[in-house]
């Protein structure tokens, strides 16, 4: 199944639930979209926020429909980090993220993220965006947890790569996909879409209903 088939299908709803009207504005439409080549984020430094465009749209290619930052998913994680998450996270996130991209700049052997492109991002997505044992999983949770505690107590800690990148690229890959979703673009011609409800059906065939495709949040 395509990525974006299996978008369509999606009904997965993330606890971004914190997210009001205004951010979720960013991604209400493609035509007022800067390029992010020009973009100037409000939270991250430029040069990651610029790689950071370059991630989302990996993840979420323009096919038949706009990529993530022709809906201004880059644009929605840069505002989301700075007026949403608490001080404790921002820094967290800061931490993944320095961890990711230092590992994808050094594999990609260039000079500056103002260099990287979107293939450079593919190996590391498709190591850390894998499915992982439980084993594996509880691990990480365990190590994110410990590292979080020493912080909190004032103690120097250092998070493992693997863990740090596996951790930056889950959390991307779920805002985003949770941010364009919420685009009114996506909303409206890519999910199942009824501005106005009406006829409840409680056992009605998806398939026959909706085409298969989720509803639009």
């Amino acid at each position: 199944m395509k990525r974006r088939t299996a978008l369509k299908n999606m009904g997965m709803v993330f606890g971004y639930a914190a997210a009001t009207p205004t951010l979720l504005g960013l991604v209400q439409s493609c035509k007022e979209k800067a390029h992010y080549a020009t973009w100037v984020p409000s939270y991250f430094e430029k040069d990651k926020g610029y790689a950071l465009a370059q991630m989302v749209d990996v993840i979420l290619p323009k096919t038949d429909t706009p990529s993530a930052t022709e809906v201004n998913v880059h644009v929605f994680i840069d505002e989301f980090a700075k007026s949403v998450l608490p001080e404790e996270q921002q820094a967290f996130m800061k931490v993944l993220m320095d961890k990711f991209m230092g590992k994808v700049l050094g594999d990609s052997g260039k000079e500056s993220l103002m260099d990287i492109e979107g293939v450079d991002f593919e190996p590391a997505l498709t190591t850390y965006l894998k499915k992982r044992s439980d084993e594996d999983e509880a691990s990480q949770e365990e190590a994110i947890g410990a590292y979080m505690e020493a912080r909190a107590a004032g103690n120097t800690s250092d998070l493992d790569e693997d863990v740090a990148c596996f951790a930056f690229a889950t959390n991307v890959r779920d805002m985003a996909t949770w941010a364009y979703k919420s685009s009114e673009y996506v909303g409206e011609e890519v999910l199942a879409y009824l501005p106005i409800p009406g006829e409840y059906i409680g056992c009605g065939d998806v398939d026959e209903l909706t085409q298969g495709k989720a509803w639009s949040l």
